[in-house]
């Protein structure tokens, strides 16, 4: 089967959005991990080297991106022995709508000691529903009041009970396989889901992402699992775990901005593939 994806390439830097990069807030608009996951892949594919790895991405969603033809600009600001960064631009018809930068860390040998960690590890879908979301093309949605974990419908999860979101995402330029590095940008712009999905359903909207990353995802199916909260007069600063089967791998940021007047009941019907990540 085919698997979709958010843009279709013309030439090296030109990317037209698909109907699965359409946002759930307005069809002329392109979503969030679209967006992430795009301006992650230039980064990667032309700012990586041999022996590094993708250790800090941080994503400004400041103006919506519209649903027409994208160019993404990167510049290289720094080139070391062991730190590397690279910012990015996603812009449209000339106006910048997004801007990204990078850091790429070499990879060493470990310190010696023993250092404080989280001690718990977040749930993983059983494998055979991981296995649905080929054939569904949506994500899995665990809460930790749903009586079995995880499922397909996001109106089972409507609470104000801890989230998570599990993805085999969708590719990013269409007939490519999506690197894990960019996959985990995707995934990891669910963190404004996850953190500010409550019982009415989610009314802030997010104006940022920033992705850390200790080692590499173990191949592109991974979660994202809620750690805070925290908000006051329409303004949220929320945190995340990113994690895969062998546990956690990153941590996520997102500060948000509330959307009352446009809220998102997310236990009414929805077009899911339009949220896909």
């Amino acid at each position: 089967m085919k698997r979709p994806a958010f843009f279709e390439q013309f030439g090296p830097d030109e990317f037209a959005p698909t109907k699965v990069a359409t946002s759930p807030w307005s069809k002329h608009a392109v979503n969030g991990p679209a967006v992430c996951g795009l301006l992650a892949r230039e980064l990667e594919r032309q700012h990586s080297a041999a022996g590094f790895q993708p250790a800090r991405l941080t994503i400004d969603l400041f103006k919506p991106a519209p649903n027409a033809m994208l160019q993404v600009s990167t510049t290289e600001v720094r080139v070391g022995n062991r730190i590397r960064v690279a910012d990015a631009v996603l812009l449209a018809g000339g106006v910048p709508y997004a801007r990204a930068s990078a850091v790429f860390l070499k990879r060493s040998n470990q310190p010696e000691g023993t250092v404080w960690q989280r001690d718990t590890t977040p749930s993983t879908p059983p494998e055979h529903l991981a296995a649905e979301l080929e054939d569904h093309g949506v994500p899995l949605f665990g809460s930790d009041v749903h009586p079995t974990g995880w499922s397909m419908d996001m109106a089972e999860h409507q609470g104000s009970s801890r989230k998570r979101m599990w993805s085999r995402t969708i590719s990013i330029v269409e007939g490519e396989e999506p690197s894990p590095f960019a996959v985990a940008a995707i995934v990891g712009e669910a963190t404004s889901l996850v953190t500010n999905w409550g019982s009415e359903g989610i009314g802030f909207i997010n104006a940022d992402l920033t992705l850390t990353l200790a080692r590499m995802p173990r191949g592109t199916e991974m979660g994202i699992e809620s750690d805070n909260h925290i908000s006051a007069e329409g303004v949220a600063a929320c945190s995340a775990v990113l994690y895969d089967r062998e546990g956690p791998l990153g941590t996520c940021v997102v500060t948000a901005l509330s959307n009352a007047a446009r809220q998102i009941d997310l236990a009414q019907p929805l077009d899911l593939a339009s949220r896909r990540g």
